[in-house]
């Protein structure tokens, strides 16, 4: 028998402290070794990578499924195949389904609809619920990946699938916070003030709905900041394991700043926010809607900014896919429009653009949609790096050539709603995506089975 199951050869490989021309062995599902060039042992087979970059798997820790709700938005098999061919081996998806992920055992029956149709590793994210020490250690016991809640109310209509996940008294954000803060796990908060959404939308409705204006004057950066502020400000007494999702603006980031070193905070930022302002939206209509709003040029620079000096230091997809009927129904009404779009293919080419534009380096920019993820959730180096005992979870890409996005090139259910990324040519190219040993996606061919993924979890990895 040979040594190795598979052998990558003659690339780039990222290894912890940079890249190295170096030959990569895999076996069981694992990485078996780091070799010189032309010294690996015999493998059953070989891919040769010359020319190309062999990156780590990709970690993205904000993802939105909802299934087994809603199929015609999504499902976990097709959303898990388009996170295959975007790069990604692992997701962990977020707690907003019908009904929500609040409870011990609508946790189970999620991770067991996940594990029978993902074709990559996933992880699940839990609400509170009740805020009870039980419903917490049960969900514990499952193997929740951390926690997820909203500062603002339910959604009209859509109650269910908030209950137990959307806390607009501050009272009971703290409440959450302390609970949680036992369990050392992330909690993930969409932070907006409900208070002050509920004063800026009353104020919009005189405005003109098809103006993609009136979405950012109804849900103004203020409404975050404020909310980010008092997050950190309780997080001084609960002492949780906070984590502020999609930060948006400039006066986030100074908030950000002004409480460096006073606990246990971190912040993620999207592609959509780094790489498109109003203008864009202005462009794709209601398809680009997405909250929090997509803002302007001065605070896209101020997160760039925030990412270079190390105040956000992880860049998430928030995948929110919809379907198009959807969408279509609220061509030219913004306060009506479903909010979010299907990014998962976008994060890794937007990413490498950004390596060719000089804004990133390879490393930083795997770092911020991988490994710092990785480390934050508890499961570095088995995910994120490689080093001898790692996953086998690789990602090789091209650096040369180009991605180009329109419903043709896209693998996402939603395909025909992703306008605010249609036309755009990225360098940077996935060539080969490989889930624990095993080639789920090349060369623009989807050839992960259902079900291949694993549930990961705080303790065990996969």
């Amino acid at each position: 028998m040979s040594a190795l199951d598979t052998a990558i050869t003659g690339g780039e490989v990222l290894l912890p402290d940079g890249l190295a021309r170096v030959d990569l062995g895999l076996h069981d599902g694992k990485v078996a070794g780091i070799y010189a060039p032309g010294t690996a042992p015999d493998a059953t087979q070989t891919i040769d990578a010359t020319g190309k970059t062999v990156l780590p798997g990709i970690v993205d820790i904000h993802f939105h499924v909802r299934a087994p709700a809603y199929p015609e938005r999504g499902t976990v098999l097709s959303e898990t195949r388009a996170a295959a061919a975007g790069g990604v081996t692992t997701l962990f998806e977020m707690p907003i389904s019908k009904p929500c992920c609040s409870t011990p055992e609508e946790l189970a029956r999620r991770r067991d609809h996940f594990a029978e149709n993902a074709v990559i590793d996933f992880g699940l994210y839990a609400a509170p619920g009740d805020l009870t020490e039980a419903s917490r250690d049960k969900m514990m016991d499952l193997g929740c990946i951390a926690w997820k809640i909203f500062t603002t109310p339910s959604p009209a209509g859509r109650a269910d699938e908030f209950e137990g996940l959307a806390f607009p008294d501050e009272a009971d954000q703290l409440r959450a916070l302390t609970l949680l803060a036992d369990t050392g796990l992330p909690i993930v908060v969409h932070a907006e003030s409900a208070q002050l959404l509920a004063h800026f939308e009353e104020a919009a409705n005189a405005l003109d709905p098809a103006d993609a204006a009136t979405h950012n004057k109804s849900r103004p950066a203020i409404c975050e900041t404020v909310a980010v502020a008092k997050l950190l400000a309780m997080n001084m007494t609960a002492r949780a394991k906070l984590h502020i999702a999609h930060v948006t603006n400039a006066e986030t980031v100074r908030v950000l700043r002004a409480f460096k070193d006073t606990s246990d905070f971190t912040a993620e930022t999207c592609p959509q926010y780094l790489f498109a302002t109003e203008d864009d939206v202005t462009k794709a209509g209601i398809y680009a809607k997405v909250n929090p709003p997509i803002r302007f040029q001065s605070d896209q620079d101020a997160l760039w900014e925030a990412i270079a000096d190390g105040t956000i230091n992880y860049v998430t997809t928030d995948h929110a896919p919809f379907a198009k009927a959807e969408k279509q129904a609220s061509e030219g009404n913004f306060p009506a429009a479903p909010p979010g779009v299907p990014g998962i293919e976008f994060i890794l080419p937007a990413m490498l653009d950004a390596v060719a534009n000089r804004r990133l380096t390879l490393k930083q920019a795997h770092d911020l949609i991988c490994a710092n993820g990785a480390k934050r959730y508890g499961l570095y180096p088995f995910k994120g790096a490689f080093l001898p005992g790692s996953a086998a979870d690789v990602t090789i890409v091209d650096l040369n050539r180009e991605t180009t996005f329109s419903p043709e090139t896209l693998h996402t259910h939603a395909r025909e709603v992703a306008h605010l990324f249609y036309g755009r040519h990225l360098r940077g190219r996935v060539v080969q995506t490989v889930l624990a040993g095993n080639t789920v996606f090349q060369d623009g061919t989807i050839t992960g089975p259902q079900g291949a993924g694993a549930f990961v979890t705080p303790s065990r990895g996969r």
